[in-house]
């Protein structure tokens, strides 16, 4: 019974271990250029102004709302009131059905 118990546990600990390790390669940086905008201005999608940035991938528009951070705050001045080609660097989680990017960098396109 001993040895029993003692294999389930070792089993349920491999099993735990392998679902942090596949949870913090989802959190790895990633890189997306597309349109800045903002989803209450231009999208007309929030009750409050946020930073997006729309992308094109085969022939659909993904839309990324952009976490309130320090990287975002300073730059929505630049989009709230006109779109531009953005790129924008961080991790990319899935929250309440929408792509949400916690930008560390975000800059105009060249």
């Amino acid at each position: 019974m001993k040895k029993s118990l003692a294999l389930v546990a070792g089993v349920a600990a491999l099993l735990l271990a392998a679902a942090t390790v596949r949870s913090l390669a989802a959190d790895e940086n990633v890189t997306i250029t597309g349109e800045g905008k903002c989803a209450k201005c231009s999208l007309k999608e929030t009750k409050e102004c946020q930073n997006v940035i729309q992308t094109e991938k085969d022939g659909r528009t993904i839309t990324y709302y952009l976490a309130d951070n320090e990287a975002s705050k300073p730059f929505h001045k630049q989009v709230c009131e006109q779109a531009k080609k953005v790129t924008a660097t961080g991790t990319v989680k899935q929250v309440n059905g929408k792509m949400e990017l916690a930008a560390i960098k975000i800059e105009e396109a060249k």
